[in-house]
């Protein structure tokens, strides 16, 4: 969700003004998955390299980060959404990390739409926090290297339980995936868009799900045994 600050430097405003028009349409966006009976939906609010920004703005997205999921839970609730956090908590305010508990807590039996917020999250990270847990269990013999494949990989990350994205889509004009969910964005088709995040609107969302829409996904196949097998299932 880039160019938040780039928005509210476009209109003289302060970067937290940005943020606060991020959350707006981080709204629309889950109303619209929501609608769409869209099963899951990954944001990345915070990662591992933010905390390198300014003081003052790592402090007031934090609170921002409070304030908001105080004010979002019941609707999220009344919708159906199952809220979950990816990332390191350790670093987060001790009254961010019970919100975050909070949330998770009641909104754990919701099926609808699967929302997970990484915060203080880093592809890196997930990947190598993995490989520890996998080895440690190596070492206790709960499990054997003979025994690791990707599924068991897969499930030792943070999106375990999840099916991989089907469509990655990044606002801002950068074109590049910034050490997100490095691991589960192996197949995912990529989708780049000049508008700034507060901007990122019903109309913009539909315009990226009809990108991915063309995409003809092959996972490693050809052409033309795609379309065989499209054929063979008819």
């Amino acid at each position: 969700m880039d160019g938040n600050g780039r928005w509210a430097l476009a209109r003289g405003t302060l970067r937290a003004d940005g943020h606060r028009a991020g959350v707006d349409a981080v709204r629309v966006i889950v109303r619209e998955c929501v609608r769409r009976e869209i099963g899951a939906l990954t944001l990345f609010a915070f990662s591992s390299e933010n905390w390198r920004r300014p003081p003052d703005e790592v402090l007031g997205l934090m609170s921002l980060f409070v304030e908001s999921l105080e004010a979002e839970i019941p609707e999220l609730q009344s919708n159906g959404v199952r809220l979950r956090f990816i990332g390191e908590r350790a670093e987060l305010d001790a009254r961010l990390r019970a919100s975050m508990a909070s949330s998770e807590q009641l909104t754990a039996a919701n099926a609808r739409l699967a929302l997970q917020v990484a915060l203080s999250y880093g592809g890196r990270g997930d990947i190598l926090g993995a490989a520890r847990r996998l080895a440690l269990q190596v070492e206790r013999h709960q499990l054997t290297a003979a025994q690791i494949d990707e599924d068991t990989f897969a499930a030792a990350l943070a999106l375990a339980g999840l099916p991989d994205p089907d469509l990655f889509i990044r606002t801002g004009g950068e074109q590049r995936l910034s050490n997100f969910l490095l691991w589960n964005l192996a197949y995912t088709e990529l989708y780049f868009t000049e508008c700034l995040w507060p901007d990122f609107d019903a109309h913009a969302f539909d315009a990226a799900l009809q990108h991915y829409a063309t995409r003809q996904r092959r996972f490693g196949l050809t052409a033309e045994q795609i379309e065989f097998a499209s054929v063979a299932d008819a």
